[in-house]
């Protein structure tokens, strides 16, 4: 299973001095494999530790935090040898052992040439940082273009990179997009997906959602592991509000969460903001922010933290949760849902670096996404799920703020290679739409 994000982790490991690197991400997102298996066929040796696996070794860090002191105590804990010149520490789970968090500074500092990796699912939560000392990324979910390539289908992906604009790949994809709404993103979800492939069907979607119980049952109870001095069900009570509020958009744009009979005798976005800061900080929930008028960038200077939508960290697990069905989705029920649709597209904006995201309100007309780009100019993105394409709400935005180019996605199969200012895409070409036609 590749993850694209192992090109950002080689370009690190070529450079002649680096910071430790940290991957953060929500709980099974794939980092322990992301550097323990993809990155670490590029060393000679991996050393790798787990402080929630083995909490014992934080005594390694308990005295001196000099690089070689902890080098030489892992060394003795572990009884494994760590060569600093060829081989590659992982400090896994690092957010149990605040002093190893600690030691990124010093391992910065003092030993600029080691290879050290750490990673952690509550990074967010740490009540200290070792700002400015580390590289860090975020992990998400797969991708829908991380999804094709577990697929092992050369021809199928060969037509999404190429983009591909015809019948026959755009029946292919659509049909690996709606498979992708109901297995999602999570890594196991997803390996268990392909490697069930000569199994039947019923087998195949019994093991996934099987797989997605688990993954939020653990959320579940992380909740009250990790909720520190916030409350654990009022945590709980906001996440599973997000697709239960989702779910009631029928043929219209996800409107804004609602603070109301969330959580008992809370209804103010004040007595609900330490349970939606903890679910964000621990990559759970995704945030978009309404603006109005005619907006400008920085669309930073829009947000308002009371006024704000929330997507799930995956659109499988949205599915999971809401007891949509694999036929449901295949027999394109889903048409109507637009908020699954929007989900995915909030996903794959947010992998490419842009979080939160925007959105545009005036009067009845809703844009989903608005994207700043280089140049600051402000590029609308509307989402139709099904096969109505009319865009009004796009025809009001561009008699309002007249932009230098607008996106529509679609679930039709568009034509994103015959027009320069009005750009028509698939749903499943949403990554090269924003890559291409705003980032670039």
């Amino acid at each position: 299973m590749r993850r694209l994000l192992l090109a950002d982790l080689l370009k690190w490991k070529e450079q002649k001095q680096r910071k430790p690197l940290l991957i953060d991400g929500a709980r099974q997102t794939g980092k322990t494999y992301l550097l323990q298996k993809l990155f670490g066929q590029s060393f000679n040796n991996v050393l790798r530790i787990d402080f929630l696996e083995s909490p014992e070794v934080a005594e390694a860090f308990t005295g001196s935090l000099s690089p070689d002191d902890v080098l030489n105590n892992i060394e003795l804990l572990t009884g494994r040898v760590f060569d600093p010149q060829t081989d590659l520490l992982i400090l896994d789970e690092i957010g149990e052992c605040p002093k190893a968090v600690t030691s990124l500074k010093y391992f910065a500092e003092k030993a600029p040439n080691m290879y050290v990796a750490a990673s952690g699912s509550n990074i967010g939560l740490l009540d200290t940082f070792p700002v400015g000392k580390v590289e860090q990324h975020n992990l998400r979910p797969l991708t829908f273009r991380e999804f094709l390539i577990a697929a092992n289908e050369p021809a199928v992906l060969k037509a999404y990179e190429e983009q591909v604009n015809s019948a026959p790949a755009h029946t292919k994809l659509f049909d690996k997009l709606t498979d992708y709404y109901f297995i999602g993103g999570m890594p196991e979800a997803v390996s268990t997906w392909f490697s069930l492939a000569d199994k039947s069907i019923l087998e195949r979607i019994e093991a996934v959602s099987k797989v997605q119980a688990d993954l939020t049952s653990g959320y579940l109870r992380d909740f009250g592991k990790y909720s520190g001095k916030v409350d654990a069900g009022l945590i709980e009570s906001i996440f599973k509000a997000v697709p239960s509020q989702l779910s009631l958009v029928i043929d219209d744009s996800v409107k804004r969460f609602k603070f109301k009979n969330v959580h008992e005798r809370k209804s103010r976005y004040q007595e609900l903001e330490s349970g939606i800061t903890w679910l964000e900080k621990c990559r759970l929930v995704l945030k978009n922010y309404p603006t109005e008028g005619n907006p400008r960038s920085p669309l930073g200077a829009y947000k308002k933290d009371n006024l704000v939508k929330l997507f799930l960290l995956d659109v499988g697990l949205l599915n999971h949760i809401l007891g949509v069905n694999y036929k449901e989705i295949k027999q394109q029920g889903y048409e109507y849902k637009g908020y699954v649709a929007e989900n995915f597209v909030q996903q794959e904006i947010v992998a490419t670096g842009i979080d939160p995201t925007f959105s545009w309100n005036d009067a009845r007309a809703e844009v989903e996404f608005i994207i700043s780009n280089q140049e600051g100019n402000i590029i609308p993105i509307e989402v139709k799920s099904g096969k109505r394409t009319r865009a009004r709400s796009l025809e009001s935005y561009i008699n309002k703020c007249a932009p230098l180019k607008t996106i529509k996605l679609t679930g039709t199969q568009g034509s994103p290679k015959t027009e320069l200012k009005n750009l028509v895409f698939p749903l499943y070409y949403c990554e090269y739409a924003i890559r291409e036609h705003i980032l670039k």
